[in-house]
């Protein structure tokens, strides 16, 4: 018997669709309309007068409101906004009132919402614009550069066996450091400047008076070159001495007592180079090696916290969100000086903890499997979650990712890959921002100026350029070096820069 096939279905016809009544779709929930008094976080009090707004107004256009409420057209600061409830926790803005406090129920729309503005950068950094100074002096070419925690003091790491300390101030030479007996691979200053570390390709770590130039005698142990050095943060330190920490080819990290010049403990785990090491505010210690891994070790003893598997190739580079902080130490752009060392700790653990009020310290690692991880806090308990499992994922890269390092606010990360781009990410979400493209050749190195405004990159092509981070475009083409520029650094208005021509641009 043959399978019976259904009536076909009728078809309405375009007269019995034009008389059919429309689908009216189900009507949006109305934005309702706030009142806004803007309220300045730091004095307490009214900016401008109440403003009647829709509740969805972005956080962007409030930045721009302010800014025009109080006559900042030409260069506009960024805000943050919170509001404040009659109980409970203040509330943050991040996208809308709509979005972020009418949602919460902590508010209605007939509220007068006193929205709190806290600016983000409370001070300037003059535009770099110019090559002010070309020092020659190295016989090899320079492999690492570091700025004092003022600015005053540059310091230079070179092939030729030699570190050297300029003068930023008049930009002349000041002392040259000779001792190591291969390249000198590091150099970092501590929190006080009155000392600077190197590390060098002869395995040794040698600590130098930057006032005399006079060099101590070297912290020996290691079997293979050194890779990284950190300061123990001043606001840890016991007595009138820093701690520091010093990484190695050997698969080691060494932490140093540098008034005696002993050794204080080994860490010992990794199974590869050590490439990266940061010593945190909170006493932990951060080690990124080519054995995948980053070790999170405790500062007080060097016991193994925890062991971070997520990256699947060399881990080249390591940072913190309070980097910046922890480098200046006391010093911030009021340009005072501590009278003494404890009142230089007292300083330092109050920069500190302002920073970590609103941001804990975050860590954020660099891989040759071109990808970055941004990671939850190490040094505090798990309240929820996992700390070993990573609070973001950052791809985009195309190549290995060789340096990485927050804005000293905190609020972006950058980074520098082979791939010759520079990519910008959100510091607490690690969410894509953009990519800075401009260079011709692999980004060795960036450098944030202190008021998070402005950023540097050190190139393969022979250029550093400054970049625009409103339009993600180059500011300014910094030219002058013949050949690859290896290092840079920007602390107060100076950029220092040195590469394989052998010379020291300012």
């Amino acid at each position: 018997m043959a399978t019976q096939l259904p009536p076909p279905k009728r078809q309405k016809s375009a007269y019995s669709k034009s008389i059919a009544p429309p689908v009216v779709p189900e009507p949006a929930a109305p934005i309702p309309s706030i009142v806004v008094q803007f309220k300045n976080a730091e004095t307490g009090e009214s900016v401008g007068p109440a403003i009647n707004l829709p509740a969805d107004t972005g956080r962007d256009a409030l930045q721009m409101l302010i800014n025009k409420l109080k006559g900042e057209d030409e260069d506009p600061m960024p805000y943050a906004f919170h509001l404040l409830p009659k109980e409970g926790a203040r509330v943050a803005i991040h996208e809308s009132i709509n979005a972020d406090a009418l949602a919460s129920n902590k508010f209605s729309p007939e509220d007068v919402f006193e929205l709190w503005a806290e600016p983000q950068a409370v001070f300037r950094v003059r535009g770099v614009g110019r090559c002010s100074a070309t020092l020659s002096g190295h016989g090899s070419p320079i492999l690492c550069t570091a700025q004092s925690p003022t600015g005053r003091y540059a310091a230079t790491g070179s092939g030729d066996a030699t570190a050297r300390i300029w003068d930023m101030e008049t930009e002349t030479p000041k002392h040259t450091l000779a001792g190591h007996r291969g390249w000198v691979l590091c150099t970092e200053w501590d929190g006080m400047e009155k000392t600077l570390a190197t590390g060098g390709h002869d395995g040794q770590v040698r600590v130098w008076d930057a006032k005399t130039g006079k060099g101590s005698q070297p912290m020996t142990g290691h079997t293979k070159w050194i890779t990284s050095l950190a300061w123990e943060p001043l606001h840890l330190a016991k007595g009138d001495t820093q701690r520091l920490a010093s990484a190695s080819k050997d698969g080691t990290v060494r932490v140093w007592n540098t008034g005696n010049r002993k050794l204080e403990f080994v860490l010992t785990g990794h199974a590869a180079s050590v490439n990266a090491v940061r010593w945190g505010g909170e006493n932990v210690i951060y080690t990124g090696s080519s054995d995948r891994t980053v070790k999170v070790w405790s500062g007080v003893d060097g016991k193994l916290i925890r062991t971070l598997n997520e990256h699947a190739h060399w881990v080249n580079t390591v940072a913190l969100s309070t980097d910046f902080v922890l480098r200046t130490g006391p010093y911030d752009h009021t340009g005072k000086h501590p009278a003494d060392v404890n009142e230089a700790k007292a300083r330092a653990l109050a920069r500190y903890r302002a920073h970590v009020a609103t941001q804990p310290e975050t860590l954020i690692t660099g891989s040759d499997d071109h990808t970055l991880f941004l990671w939850p806090d190490q040094a505090a308990p798990p309240v929820s979650g996992n700390p070993k499992k990573p609070a973001a994922r950052l791809t985009g890269h195309q190549k290995q990712v060789c340096h990485v390092a927050f804005s000293p606010d905190g609020r972006f990360v950058a980074s520098a890959g082979f791939d010759n781009a520079v990519k910008l990410w959100e510091g607490k979400t690690g969410k894509f921002v953009a990519s800075l493209r401009g260079h011709v050749a692999a980004v060795y190195r960036v450098a944030w100026s202190a008021d998070s405004r402005m950023l540097v990159s050190a190139s393969k092509d022979s250029t550093l350029k400054l970049w625009n981070l409103k339009t993600f475009k180059i500011k300014n083409d910094l030219p002058g070096h013949t050949d690859e520029v290896y290092c840079v650094d920007f602390v107060a208005d100076k950029v220092v820069s040195g590469g394989r021509d052998k010379t020291v641009k300012m």
